[in-house]
């Protein structure tokens, strides 16, 4: 019987290294899984060389072009590694403590990070992670090594969420490579206040790699879900604000619409993928577009 990872999303579970682990394997089996049994086989295939990817098996073997073709996942022996490199780089600032139903956004890419680390290590891709505010950079250089994937746990477990995005550039050296495909995943809430995080984006991006933003917004940030009087804190700054929600709601809503619009426009002129995260959204939508954006590498 598969499992429902939902039910494993406690905080004492996601902040040890099993249980994380345990996590990821859950949501990526039951992903795959799924998506096997939910598609429709497609013409020309040859069945004597696959079989139908099963929970347990080593992904390393999953055949991707066939999965390009057929949407559907297959086993081939013969399947060759591929050498990618993955990056996860977080915005450990401290606005990414915001808490919806328990848990923070933070915890939230912890799962998510989980997820997509233990698919593209099981696959043969090397995965780095990389966690910055202005106080500090934590960097994990990506590797392909198996027991490279818990210390990617215990880094994602030990991440100090505080103070704001550093507005230098001191950073991006540290963090790119232009000599290597590289697949980023750039994961934030996008609070900015003078385009720090999108101009530190843009310059991620070269002709050799593919730079994907994954914006992570609470379901209450987005529908502004409030009511009464309510005063708002902003966690990186400590500045509190009261306002009446009924009368808030339609500039808040119109403004973060702007917002986004804007800025998904400019991180798409500039080749950059955008995907908005609610914490909500059932993580296997974030493996389906790790998984097609992967393939324009290979």
């Amino acid at each position: 019987m598969k499992q429902d990872y939902h039910q494993l999303l406690k905080p004492e579970i996601i902040n040890s290294i099993s249980g994380l682990a345990l996590i990821a394997r859950v949501i990526v089996d039951g992903y795959l899984s799924g998506l096997n049994h939910s598609r429709r086989v497609g013409p020309g295939m040859e069945f004597s060389q696959y079989r139908s990817y099963e929970p347990g098996d080593d992904l390393r073997l999953l055949d991707w072009k066939m999965l390009a073709r057929s949407g559907r996942y297959y086993i081939k022996q013969s399947e060759i590694e591929t050498n990618i490199s993955v990056k996860f780089i977080l915005d450990a600032s401290k606005s990414m403590l915001h808490t919806e139903n328990g848990l923070s956004k933070m915890d939230h890419v912890r799962v998510l990070v989980a997820s997509l680390a233990f698919l593209s290590q099981n696959q043969g891709d090397a995965v780095g992670l990389f966690t910055l505010n202005n106080k500090t950079l934590q960097s994990l250089y990506p590797k392909i090594q198996k027991q490279h994937f818990n210390r990617i746990l215990l880094e994602l477990i030990n991440i100090k969420n505080e103070g704001h995005w550093p507005e230098d550039q001191m950073a991006l050296n540290k963090l790119h490579d232009r000599s290597h495909k590289e697949l980023i995943f750039f994961i934030t809430d996008l609070y900015e206040n003078n385009k720090e995080l999108t101009n530190f984006i843009k310059q991620l991006k070269t002709s050799r790699n593919e730079v994907v933003v994954m914006h992570i917004m609470g379901k209450r940030e987005l529908n502004f879900d409030y009511q009464g009087t309510i005063t708002f804190e902003d966690l990186e700054t400590g500045a509190r604000l009261k306002v009446d929600a009924k009368e808030a709601k339609k500039h808040y809503l119109l403004s973060l619409e702007a917002m986004m619009k804007t800025t998904k426009d400019s991180l798409l002129a500039n080749g950059i993928g955008y995907h908005l995260f609610n914490l909500e959204d059932p993580i296997g939508e974030a493996l389906q577009s790790f998984l097609k954006i992967r393939n324009r590498l290979i």
